[in-house]
């Protein structure tokens, strides 16, 4: 059975260990002006602190009409805490994991079987008109 968070956790970890993670909305942002055509997904993460942060739900606003122009693949998490802890490294606390990108790879090598899945789950959410579908990451 597809569980799109599971996917999600396997696709950010996976990129994690091939370095083609961002963390943080200015990063992403950087990455984002400077080279677009190297993004493959974007993550979007707020939880009850951040939701009535508006400088950061303008910067939401501008990442996602900036991955719907280019084709991006993008959805929301509700758990900032778990995102960092997939994506951080424990050694230091991740303070900004509101936006993480994951980069494509490198032309030729082989596509992560959990990215496709979930490229496929936004296809199938924007045909329902849910742009930025939201999934759920499992506790640990």
């Amino acid at each position: 059975m597809f569980s799109p968070g599971k996917c999600l956790e396997e696709a950010l970890t996976s990129a994690q260990a091939e370095d083609r993670l961002t963390v943080g909305v200015y990063e992403s942002a950087k990455i984002m002006t400077s080279d677009p055509d190297s993004v493959s997904f974007c993550v979007l993460a707020v939880d009850e602190e951040f939701e009535c942060d508006v400088a950061l739900q303008i910067h939401f606003t501008l990442i996602q009409s900036f991955c719907f122009d280019n084709d991006i693949s993008i959805v929301r998490v509700s758990d900032t805490q778990r995102l960092s802890e997939i994506v951080g490294d424990k050694a230091t606390q991740l303070e900004d994991a509101h936006c993480v990108l994951i980069t494509n790879q490198d032309e030729g090598s082989w596509q992560d079987p959990a990215l496709e899945k979930l490229h496929l789950f936004c296809e199938e959410s924007r045909r329902l008109n849910d742009w930025v579908p939201e999934i759920n990451l499992a506790a640990r």
